[in-house]
């Protein structure tokens, strides 16, 4: 198999219905926390929000660090940071450094606060929009800082339905919203990488141009990592990425009819393989 051909776009009706709601629910809005997933902290950023958030405070969260490379989520929390943002990183399953989004979020807000008191607005709530893409742990995130189950969570895009206000305490105001994407993704690096995570339905993708993919960066990021995983009794690692993926199948029993290989079931095998941390700690950019 040759690398992907495949043209990864994903983005149903219900996610330009749910950016139009975004965009009209920013009128009240102070701040803008965005979820990231740690492994692909570049791609899981949507460009659009920096476009319809440009002039609110903005908060991000490197969330699933406990799944990521950590020297490579240091890097990333100093470059978003040297931007400009206020960052935060965390593992919202575990609740692992979620609090301290609490008072990083009043903290992005502190001109406005003084803004108000010197119009004599005291106690006003800072309302701030949670937004991210599909499965990036938004919801999850929400819960943990909650303390308390406000939303739905799963692991699969499109769970959160509409916007839902929660109040954390007196002081601030979360607006829980649909995970979105954006329309096109100009470099298909992005999607394969946001499909990787699963933010893309599942269904529409090819197990094997991404399983392809995910191995040549693996190689060159985290060979050890692959090696351990798949080919300890091995001296080195194939070259070729459709020997690695056949060779997985093998060891791994997913065989069609007659022995061969079946490099469907490998590919997702691969890929689960990823998503659970089994291969390791990654981080794809």
């Amino acid at each position: 198999m040759d690398e992907n051909k495949t043209n990864i776009n994903w983005y149903p009706g219900h996610m330009n219905k749910a950016k139009k709601q975004m965009e009209n629910d920013l009128k009240v809005i102070d701040a803008v926390v965005e979820i990231l997933d740690a492994r692909i902290p570049l791609s899981s950023k949507n460009p659009d929000i920096d476009t319809m958030a440009k002039n609110k405070y903005r908060v991000i969260i490197l969330n699933k660090c406990d799944l990521a490379d950590p020297e490579r989520t240091a890097f990333y929390k100093k470059y978003y940071e040297d931007k400009g943002f206020f960052v935060n990183t965390c593992n919202s399953r575990s609740s692992a450094g979620v609090r301290g989004s609490l008072e990083i979020i009043t903290r992005s807000c502190e001109e406005k606060i003084k803004k108000d008191r010197a119009r004599g607005i005291i106690g006003r709530p800072i309302r701030a929009m949670v937004v991210g893409i599909p499965n990036c742990g938004k919801s999850t995130f929400i819960n943990s800082i909650a303390g308390k189950a406000c939303t739905k969570t799963g692991n699969k895009p499109g769970v959160t339905k509409g916007q839902q206000w929660i109040r954390l305490n007196k002081q601030v105001e979360l607006l829980d919203t649909p995970g979105i994407l954006w329309p096109k993704f100009e470099d298909q690096s992005v999607g394969m990488k946001i499909a990787f995570i699963g933010s893309i339905n599942d269904d529409i993708l090819y197990p094997e141009e991404l399983a392809y993919y995910l191995i040549g960066v693996l190689k060159e990021r985290y060979p050890e990592s692959l090696k351990t995983r798949y080919f300890e009794d091995c001296d080195e690692i194939p070259e070729d990425n459709n020997e690695i993926i056949n060779m997985i199948a093998v060891s791994r029993g997913a065989l069609a009819a007659g022995g061969r290989p079946d490099t469907v079931k490998a590919s997702k095998l691969i890929i689960d393989d990823f998503r659970s941390s089994r291969i390791g700690k990654i981080t794809l950019e």
